[in-house]
């Protein structure tokens, strides 16, 4: 509630300044993010674990859900293009939960809060299940001794990839980031390129036999789509870092173009290799012995390396706020570390990766890229409230969320508890 107090604070000063001041003054260039650096960040954010699932989506739906890839792709480019929009209506709105307090209130940026937060920190969990499955495949029967216990197989790689990406996570400068971004982009395309590798070369082929579609896997496979697009939680962060917030848009155009090929790219080849026998993650179905597969797996060593900082980055920047040692750089790294340990313990105790992925996308990432941004600038802009194009596409966007929340929401817990 503190918290909550001090933004209503600052934005009835911002107002009352800004309404006595006649004549507004040219916005002055500031440090920020360049626009490269800032589209790194926005690929690294939505090129994540997504990339590994999405053959096994497309299985789940048959080959004309790949339509429905696109469809998502450009409803939550729409729906980045309204958050931008949001952040134009007021000078202080910084982060996705600032956007949800000015149109809601307190209620507003608790609830944007929650689903933000609950979000991100699942994906961070998935990143570490997808390492401990991935290396223990790797690297079968593997064992580790620490303080006198024996940790075997998945759980010793879960530990020992939170090792990894700890120090990553003490870095707080979304600059810094984008260089570590880099690389994370980089290893998708290498992902991508070592399937087809694989199909191709390593004599696979790709010929499995496929479904046109599949109606009873479709709720699956739209709400894994749905989780691929699942970075509007991060934009107003990276927005609010950029030297020229002017661009942003350019930035949401080409990440969503670039992720959107290489998942594209990914789908196709994957089901066109394994048809209905894919797992999961797509590099659970490669022949372990060969030398692609390998790359394949220690590629996706470096996706949490690369994408666990920047995931977190608005969840710890909350908690460091509301800290009265704000400034404090080793309070920072504690709280950092604290963050790292509880998703370990989460990671280790969830025994799913596909149907956690279909919960996190129908549910969470649904409400969040699709149902929140909507709601937040109908509330913000009353000349959107008016009857035309844009509040017929709007309301469009709110009834297909609401579909397929509930629907995949239902059908991915139904499936986790008869697996449990």
């Amino acid at each position: 509630m503190w918290v909550y107090e001090c933004h209503k604070m600052d934005f009835t000063k911002a107002e009352k300044l800004e309404s006595q001041n006649e004549v507004q003054q040219p916005q002055q260039p500031t440090k920020g993010t360049s626009f490269l650096r800032t589209c790194f960040n926005g690929l690294n954010a939505l090129s994540g674990v997504g990339i590994l699932s999405i053959p096994y989506a497309l299985a789940q739906g048959g080959w004309l859900s790949l339509f429905l890839l696109f469809l998502v792709a450009v409803l939550c480019w729409y729906t980045g293009l309204l958050l931008r929009r949001c952040m134009d209506t007021h000078p202080l709105i910084k982060t996705y939960p600032d956007i949800g307090e000015r149109a809601f209130g307190y209620k507003g940026r608790a609830v944007v809060s929650v689903f933000m937060y609950v979000e991100l920190y699942l994906v961070a969990v998935e990143f570490l299940i997808l390492e401990g499955d991935n290396l223990d495949k790797l690297f079968p029967n593997t064992a580790f001794k620490v303080a006198g216990m024996k940790i075997r197989g998945k759980q010793a790689f879960v530990m020992l990839t939170s090792l990894i990406v700890l120090p990553t996570t003490w870095l707080k400068s979304l600059a810094l980031l984008a260089y570590v971004s880099a690389g994370g982009v980089l290893a998708s395309f290498i992902l991508v390129i070592c399937i087809f590798w694989v199909g191709a070369v390593d004599k696979v082929g790709f010929h499995e036999n496929y479904l046109d579609l599949n109606w009873r896997g479709m709720p699956i496979a739209i709400s894994m789509f749905a989780f691929c697009y699942c970075g509007h939680a991060v934009f107003p962060t990276l927005c609010s870092s950029m030297k020229d917030r002017s661009k942003f848009s350019k930035v949401l155009l080409v990440c969503f173009i670039t992720s959107t090929i290489n998942y594209g790219s990914m789908a196709v080849m994957g089901y066109l290799m394994f048809g209905e026998h894919l797992k999961s993650q797509v590099t659970l179905n490669l022949p372990i012995k060969k030398m692609t597969t390998k790359i394949a797996i220690y590629t996706t060593l470096i996706n949490p390396l690369t994408k666990y900082a920047i995931i977190t980055a608005p969840i710890t920047t909350a908690i460091e706020e509301t800290s009265l040692f704000r400034n404090s750089r080793s309070l920072s790294i504690l709280i950092r570390t604290a963050l790292v340990i509880s998703t370990v313990i989460v990671a280790l105790t969830i025994p799913f990766f596909g149907y956690v992925m279909a919960f996190i996308g129908s549910f969470l990432s649904v409400t969040a890229s699709m149902l929140l941004p909507c709601l937040c600038y109908l509330k913000l802009n009353k000349a959107a409230q008016k009857m035309g194009l844009e509040l017929i596409i709007i309301v469009a966007i709110l009834v297909a969320g609401l579909f397929i929340g509930v629907v995949g929401t239902f059908t991915s817990i139904k499936q986790i508890v008869k697996h449990l």
